[in-house]
């Protein structure tokens, strides 16, 4: 089809084209025809066949309101670089490399837990230490959230109880756009693997921080590895009901988080 013929096409919505108008991300044509489609495309939108031919209107429904909710965040500072990406209506394929193996671990489960995929890669400087490493993974995690849950509609606030062997979890997660955390744990080693304990708190500080959030964090038990792997995969499971899509309305009286 010529350009003159398209334009002859969509003249009647001609309006909604102008620049900056029209949202071509977030609209759609629906129809039942053939030409609807044709309408879409030459509008340079999506189109949803209607029909025998097409889908039905439970279908429709649950295509425009089932959100792929996507964010992408790059930290780059003296000491590290760290990019995080991450998908929160995807499941598996998680690419997760820091530098320090058991955070990656760590990091892992809080996507297998939490019921979504994310990439992280990032290159610190280890052979200080792995404060910042921690940290500003922690920072850039919780702003990488924080971006993808978008205006937070339908979204919930939860928490979870997780047991692991001899330890016993429990995290509870208000993303109010009030930062703050209470944690409680205690380790009898200065290292899990090559991970500092030390540095879990400050982990979920940082996360809790840039995410806007209040996060209570409670674990106890005999193992330091099962200690810090429950509080991963307890965090995990309350974020995986915290940010599951339920209606279309926040959860605040205030009408805002």
């Amino acid at each position: 089809m010529t350009a003159t013929a398209a334009s002859q096409k969509t003249k009647m919505v001609e309006a909604w084209l102008a620049e900056g108008a029209l949202d071509t991300a977030q609209s759609y044509v629906i129809g039942d025809r053939q030409t609807d489609i044709q309408l879409a495309e030459n509008m340079g939108i999506q189109g949803i066949r209607y029909g025998a031919e097409g889908q039905d209107w439970k279908a429709i429904q649950q295509q425009l309101t089932q959100r792929d909710r996507y964010a992408l965040v790059q930290r780059n500072t003296k000491e590290t670089q760290v990019r995080v990406e991450l998908w929160l209506d995807r499941e598996g394929g998680s690419k997760i490399n820091t530098g320090v193996g058991f955070f990656d671990h760590m990091l892992d489960q809080i996507a297998v837990h939490g019921g979504f995929r994310m990439n992280i890669e990032v290159k610190g400087d280890l052979y200080i230490d792995d404060h910042h490493t921690v940290e500003d993974t922690g920072l850039a995690l919780g702003e990488a959230l924080l971006k993808a849950l978008g205006d937070k509609r339908g979204i919930g606030r939860f928490g979870f109880v997780l047991p692991m062997d001899e330890c016993l979890a429990r995290c509870a997660l208000d993303i109010s756009g009030r930062p703050h955390i209470e944690f409680k744990a205690e380790f009898s080693y200065q290292r899990v693997g090559d991970l500092s304990t030390e540095m879990v708190e400050h982990f979920f500080s940082s996360l809790s921080y840039a995410m806007m959030s209040t996060l209570h964090l409670k674990t106890k038990g005999k193992n330091d590895h099962h200690r810090v792997e429950s509080l991963f995969k307890a965090f995990g499971r309350t974020l995986r009901q915290a940010i599951r899509v339920e209606g279309n309305t926040l959860p605040s009286s205030k009408g805002v988080l």
